[in-house]
C-alpha cells in the first residue's frame, strides 16, 4: 500500500518515524512518501521536505512567510497527486495540514489524522472541517476524545507515543555521558528552550541568567537537531554551561531539574521524572493574538493532562529572572520533588499504556487494505 504522511516539527518527525516503523511491520509491501525530518528519513522511506525549511513560530512570523508557505502547499498538492497514495496520514501541523486535507478529502484521497490539531485550546470551529475533510482520528491525549464527543465526532485514543519513545530507548551510561561530554560530578540542570530560531533566542537568554547564582550545578542546553551549534554559540559565555545536540532524552535521564519551553517537551521532561519550570514568551503580539483565542486553563501539557497545577507555568512578563530563579530554588528543594514525583507517576498512568505507535498503524491499516 502507498502512504502519504505529512509531519512538522521535531515532535512530529518522532512520532512519524515510529508510527512508519509500525506499518512496515504489518505491512511489508509499505511504499512511504513523507514530509518530516531526519528520524522519518532513516526508516527508508522517501523524504519530500525537511521540517526544518518550514518552521515558523507565531502569528507575525507565519505572516512574514506566508508566500513560501502557499508555495509549499501547491508543491504538496502536485507531489501527492502523482503519488497516488492510498491513504494520507497528517501528524499535528495544523496550520498546514487541514489546508491540505480539504484539498485531498476533495480528490477522493483517504485521510488520517495522528495527534489531533489542537483545536481544543482555540478556534473550535475548526472541528466542523475536520469532521469533513478527516475521515478518521487518532488522538494521543485522554481529555480530546470527550471534547470531540461533544462536537459530534467520534475519534480513537490511542495512548501517547512518547511512552513507547522513552521506553524503547537505547539506555545511556551516566559516568560514560558526563565523561565524553566533560560534564563532572556537579547536579545536572538541563535547559530545553525549544526548536526554533525565534522561540531559542526569547528563551535562553532568560534562561542563562541564573548560571552565576547555581555554582555548584551544572547547566546544560539541549540542542535542537534543527539547529546547528553556531546558532547557540553566542549565548554561551560561562564555563558552567555547556551544549549538547540531539541527545535530549539521554540528558534528561541524569538531570536533577530543567527549564523547559511550552511544548511536548513538557511532557518528556515529566516522564522521566525530572523536576521543571515551565517556560514561555513570544512576541508581544503574537501573545496578545493568542491570549485572545486559546481558552485554557494551563499552557504545559502536564498541567492540561492532570487537569490542575503540577508544574510551575511562568508565562510572558512571569518569565524573568526573578521569578526563574524562585521557581528553580522550589523544583531542587526536597519537599517539592518529591510531590512532583508523584505526580508525574499519576500522569502517566493517565495517558495510557505502550503501543501507540502500533495501534494506530493497525487501525490505518486495517482500514485500507484490499
Amino acid at each position: 500500500m502507498k502512504y502519504y504522511i505529512i509531519a512538522g516539527e521535531a515532535s512530529g518527525d518522532l512520532h512519524g518515524s515510529n508510527l512508519i516503523k509500525a506499518l512496515k511491520k504489518i505491512d511489508s509491501n509499505a511504499d512511504i512518501r513523507f514530509w518530516g525530518g531526519d528520524l522519518m528519513h532513516a526508516t527508508g522511506g522517501t523524504l519530500v521536505k525537511h521540517y526544518k525549511d518550514r518552521a515558523f513560530m507565531g502569528f507575525i512570523e507565519v505572516i512574514m512567510n506566508l508566500n513560501k508557505i502557499f508555495k509549499d502547499i501547491t508543491f504538496c498538492k502536485k507531489d501527492m497527486s502523482n503519488f497516488n497514495p492510498d491513504v494520507v496520514v497528517f501528524i499535528d501541523n495544523s496550520g498546514f495540514n487541514l489546508r491540505i486535507a480539504k484539498w485531498a478529502k476533495q480528490q477522493s484521497f483517504r485521510t488520517h489524522y495522528y495527534i489531533s490539531p489542537q483545536v481544543w485550546a482555540s478556534r473550535a470551529s475548526r472541528v466542523k472541517a475536520i469532521k469533513r475533510d478527516i475521515d478518521a482520528m487518532y488522538v494521543i491525549l485522554p481529555f480530546v476524545g470527550p471534547f470531540y464527543k461533544k462536537h459530534g465526532y467520534d475519534v480513537t485514543f490511542v495512548g501517547h507515543p512518547l511512552i513507547d519513545a522513552i521506553a524503547n530507548r537505547e539506555k545511556v551510561d551516566e559516568f560514560e555521558f558526563r565523561d565524553e561530554y566533560k560534564l563532572g560530578d556537579k547536579p545536572i540542570i538541563a535547559l530545553l528552550p525549544g526548536s526554533r530560531k525565534q522561540e531559542i533566542k526569547k528563551m535562553l537568554s532568560v534562561m542563562l541568567s541564573l548560571v552565576n547564582h547555581y555554582p555548584n550545578h551544572q547547566f546544560v542546553i539541549a540542542g535542537a537537531p534543527s539547529q546547528d551549534y553556531s546558532f547557540y554559540e553566542p549565548f554561551i559565555n560561562s564555563h558552567n554551561v555547556k551544549f549538547i545536540s540531539n541527545k535530549t532524552y539521554d540528558l534528561l535521564s541524569i538531570s536533577s531539574g530543567a527549564l523547559v519551553t511550552s511544548g511536548t517537551a513538557t511532557l518528556e521532561t515529566a516522564l522521566f521524572k525530572v523536576p521543571q519550570v515551565v517556560c514561555y514568551k513570544g512576541s508581544t503580539i503574537s501573545y496578545q493574538i493568542a491570549k485572545r483565542i486559546i481558552t485554557l486553563k494551563f499552557i504545559s501539557l502536564v498541567n492540561l493532562v492532570i487537569d490542575r497545577e503540577v508544574v510551575t507555568e511562568l508565562i510572558q512578563n512571569d518569565f524573568n529572572k526573578k521569578r526563574l530563579r524562585q521557581e528553580l530554588d522550589k523544583i531542587l528543594s526536597s519537599e517539592t520533588r518529591k510531590r512532583l514525583f508523584l505526580d508525574y507517576y499519576e500522569l502517566e498512568k493517565t495517558l495510557g499504556g505502550k503501543g501507540a505507535s502500533e495501534k494506530t498503524a493497525k487501525l490505518i491499516y486495517e482500514s485500507i487494505k484490499p
